[in-house]
This record gives structure tokens, C-alpha cells and sequence, in this order.
């Protein structure tokens, strides 16, 4: 198996379990990280997804080199189609998950690890964590994104850095530019994970996805665009039991208690 799943109350943990390989990013892996995110997504009982690497060197040191190699030489048609068309579906998948995903950095993330990264809406890292975009010494740009995704989050000149010299950079400064929410020592990082999630997960589950939705989609659009956006997010929750509760919870603390939302907009 190379995603073990760990289900326990709201919050589903899921392992890429290639250890020997640091958790390379072959086609079997991605395609059962694909199944796997969307038996999370039918499952009502999931709330939030912790995703991290086995052994502690490696989140993912990215793209299982010996599958890419039998792609490209199979010609650009098929590297497009084996490479590109199936990292651009996994890195949109976790970016558009209705649910929060949290990438727990526990190594490595190099290439397409640090794409799942960058695609991801949160993440801690373990202080010994390393980033790098090393697509260039293999002679390409990366594929899974990463050209496009990273100089949005930590602005064009940091990203290029990244990605036309290909050098590492240390947890602490992912931290600094934003790839990563916080950096932790390795035996608190999926306590830190899950204390993250936690915090999350407490809000009512309509008012996350719409605020995932609205960042996300809205994130490159013009303004005027991203305020419709903004809008209909909104819209979608006003008629949930989370708006609902929400207000009463409110209300009551401010001593109306027994007064209902219904009540309040009738006033």
C-alpha cells in the first residue's frame, strides 16, 4: 500500500509510504493519493486531512525519477500526458479539497513534494525540513505547477531564486515567505498538525469550504471578480444551521438568550 490512512474522529491522516524511496512520487502513489482524497471528500465524517511522509527524512524528495525518465522518452505527447496532465491533477486536487488539507513537512520536499506544498492551503514543517525546486538540473521546468502556484504565494523574484538555481532552502526560511504556516520540532509536528486542524475544524463545516472556495478561486482574479466570488460564498451559507447556530451562540453571550436568529431578522 502506498497511502496508509489513519481515520480517527474528524480528522483523517494520510501517509505517502515510500520510504526507501523518500516517498518519490511514482504513478501508483499518486494515483492512490487521488483515490484517497476522494473517499475523504465523500466521507461526511471527515472534517480535515493531515498528509505527511513515512520515516523522518522525507515528506517527498518529488517525482520517482526512473517513472519520468520512461515518460519523456516516450516523446513530449505521452511526458504531457504521464507527467504534466497527472501532477496538474493532483496539486489542483488538494488545492480545490472542499476540506482543509495540511501538509505536515517532515523532510524533504523537493519537487513535486514541495508543489503538493505549495498547492496545499496550510502546512507546518519540521525544523530539519528542506524545500528546493530541482526540476532545473534535469533540464525542465517544473510540472506539477510549481512555475505558477509558488511566485503567486511568496511573490516573483523569491520564486524564480527557487527555481532557476535549484538550491535548497531551510525550513525556517519557508517560514519566512510564506510556503509553510509554522516550523516546529519533529516530535511536535503532527501534534502541531492536529492542533492546527483542531482549530479549524471547531467552525462549522459549510463556512470552511466556502472560505476555501473563496480564497482559492478568488486568489488570481481582478478584484471586482474575486468579490463576486467573495459573494456567492457567502450567499451559499446563509441558509445553513452553521449561520444559524453561529448567531444564537452570539446573541446568547451578548444576554439575549432564547432569542432566535429567526426572531432578530423578524425585528
Amino acid at each position: 500500500m502506498s497511502v496508509r490512512r489513519d481515520h480517527q474522529g474528524d480528522l483523517l491522516t494520510l501517509t505517502l509510504d515510500r520510504a526507501d524511496k523518500l516517498n518519490a512520487l511514482d504513478y501508483p502513489l499518486i494515483d492512490a493519493l487521488l483515490a484517497e482524497l476522494d473517499r475523504a471528500e465523500a466521507d461526511d465524517s471527515v472534517h480535515a486531512v493531515i498528509l505527511t511522509g513515512a520515516g523522518g527524512r522525507a515528506f517527498s524528495a518529488g517525482a520517482d525519477i526512473p517513472s519520468l525518465a520512461a515518460s519523456i522518452a516516450g516523446g513530449p505527447e505521452r511526458a504531457l500526458r504521464e507527467i504534466v496532465r497527472r501532477g496538474h491533477g493532483l496539486t489542483r486536487r488538494v488545492e480545490e479539497f472542499p476540506k482543509p488539507v495540511i501538509v505536515a513537512v517532515n523532510g524533504l520536499a523537493y519537487g513535486g513534494g514541495c508543489e503538493i506544498v505549495e498547492a496545499a492551503p496550510l502546512a507546518v514543517a519540521a525544523e530539519h525540513a528542506r524545500f528546493a525546486k530541482p526540476e532545473i538540473t534535469l533540464g525542465f521546468p517544473p510540472p506539477f505547477g510549481g512555475s505558477q502556484r509558488l511566485p503567486r504565494h511568496v511573490g516573483r523574484k523569491r520564486a524564480l531564486e527557487m527555481i532557476l538555481t535549484g538550491d535548497p532552502i531551510p525550513a525556517a526560511r519557508a517560514a519566512e515567505i510564506g510556503l509553510v504556516n509554522a516550523v516546529v520540532p519533529a516530535a511536535d509536528l503532527l501534534g502541531a498538525a492536529r492542533d492546527l486542524a483542531a482549530r479549524v475544524v471547531r467552525h462549522a463545516p459549510t463556512a470552511v469550504t466556502a472560505c476555501l472556495r473563496a480564497v482559492t478561486r478568488g486568489l488570481n482574479l481582478p478584484i471586482d471578480e474575486a468579490l463576486a466570488v467573495e459573494a456567492a460564498s457567502f450567499a451559499a451559507t446563509v441558509p445553513t444551521e452553521g449561520v444559524r447556530a453561529g448567531l444564537d451562540r452570539f446573541l446568547d453571550r451578548k444576554g439575549r438568550t432564547g432569542t432566535s436568529v429567526g426572531q432578530v431578522v423578524r425585528l
